[in-house]
């Protein structure tokens, strides 16, 4: 089958692999018929080559039909349609029973001291094929798997996978008080969502990003948008909106690669350099994020806010102002998404024919799957006004 590859930062390739096959009696085999490129992948693309092998297949938002199933498995069959959560968890050990399925004690990957395996991410994550192909091996299928309906078409449900339950996470973590306000930094896929989850449940939303093709769709969507290009103080032009105070609630949808922290630019540039064996350890033991989304929204929040994290850090030591976090009296919410928890409130939203959320304008660019190179390099460059493409296999 064709799949996308790793190869070395910025180098992607699309290959003949071996096809997937079953190995244990819960997996399934599906036909992928679309799948996206996440911002997280960029973090693949661009920063985290030191725990990546040469030749892992890519990608962690998936859907498709189902081919084959496992001798264990009872709730699916060939035939059926499916979406694929990011994350890949049993549903039924201690942590799945508390609905903290990306912390899944069955798939947890121990020896790197990391939560639930994900497709397609990394040594870090079980190094689990991705689902940037033709076809996709699933385990724990017996769980993961979300059936769909026959009919509409892929955009109305590719997002269950990854961008959807990742926002209402990051909303729900938020706790925005009823009618209350939240401001959302980032504008890329999971911002997006975020920002028209927060107000479709009726909260004012400020959303900030300094590309326009962003800033565009957000206000297309009824979103109050804050443009960082021309705006030299973010919170404060967000406490003058807000009565002096700031919204009661933020979410950063920006995570490890934000702009505006040369110093820690420098420091993942260098670092890219090394060798593996080198860089991994340093990467996994020291502060290498570029933390100005996060500072920003440290003095964005109102006091006693909350701050909901859902973009992607990857250092251990990177400094937080503790003092400024403990006087303001800030809570921190944040951590990968527990996909399968989400499904039934947002559900109901893709399946309506009204597109309360918008899911159908998201996707900027659609393209084939032999174009996954350009692809990547599209979406790492923002160029074309790329905000979320689908691959077609």
């Amino acid at each position: 089958m064709k799949a996308v590859t790793w190869h070395g930062k910025r180098d992607v390739r699309v290959e003949e692999v071996p096809d997937p096959a079953i190995k244990e009696p819960n997996d399934a085999v599906i036909r992928v018929t679309s799948s996206g490129i996440c911002g997280s992948d960029l973090h693949l693309y661009e920063v985290l080559g030191p725990f990546m092998t040469e030749g892992d297949i890519l990608g962690h938002e998936p859907m498709g039909v189902v081919e084959e199933v496992g001798s264990a498995i009872t709730t699916l069959k060939p035939g059926d349609r499916v979406v694929i959560p990011f994350n890949i968890s049993c549903g039924h050990c201690h942590m799945c029973g508390l609905e903290m399925y990306a912390q899944c004690e069955t798939t947890q990957v121990r020896e790197q001291g990391m939560g639930a395996a994900l497709f397609g991410y990394t040594k870090l994550y079980g190094q689990v094929p991705g689902g940037q192909a033709e076809y996709l091996r699933v385990p724990e299928a017996q769980f993961g798997p979300i059936k769909v309906p026959d009919g509409p078409p892929d955009e109305r449900f590719l997002y269950l996978s990854d961008v959807l339950p990742t926002a209402w996470q990051a909303v729900a973590y938020a706790d925005i008080p009823e009618g209350g306000s939240v401001t959302v930094f980032g504008l890329g896929p999971i911002g997006q969502m975020c920002a028209r989850i927060a107000r479709h449940l009726g909260h004012r939303v400020l959303a900030v990003d300094g590309i326009t093709a962003r800033l565009e769709l957000a206000r297309r969507h009824g979103i109050e948008v804050i443009d960082a290009s021309e705006v030299t103080d973010v919170p404060g032009e967000v406490r003058e909106r807000t009565s002096g105070r700031g919204t009661d609630s933020v979410i950063d949808a920006v995570g490890m690669e934000a702009h505006g922290s040369p110093a820690a630019k420098l420091a993942q540039t260098l670092t890219g350099l090394l060798p593996d064996a080198v860089a991994a350890p340093l990467m996994a033991n020291a502060g290498v994020d570029r933390l100005n989304a996060l500072n920003q929204a440290i003095e964005t929040v109102r006091r006693g806010g909350v701050i909901s994290i859902t973009g992607v850090y990857g250092g251990m030591t990177d400094p937080l102002p503790m003092l400024r976090l403990f006087d303001k009296g800030v809570t921190l919410r944040m951590g990968q998404a527990h996909v399968k928890r989400w499904v039934s409130p947002i559900m109901p939203l893709v399946t309506d024919d009204g597109d309360p959320l918008g899911v159908m304008d998201l996707a900027t660019h659609r393209m084939p799957l032999d174009q996954a190179p350009q692809a990547y390099e599209m979406f790492q460059k923002k160029a074309d006004g790329a905000v979320k493409i689908l691959l077609k296999p």
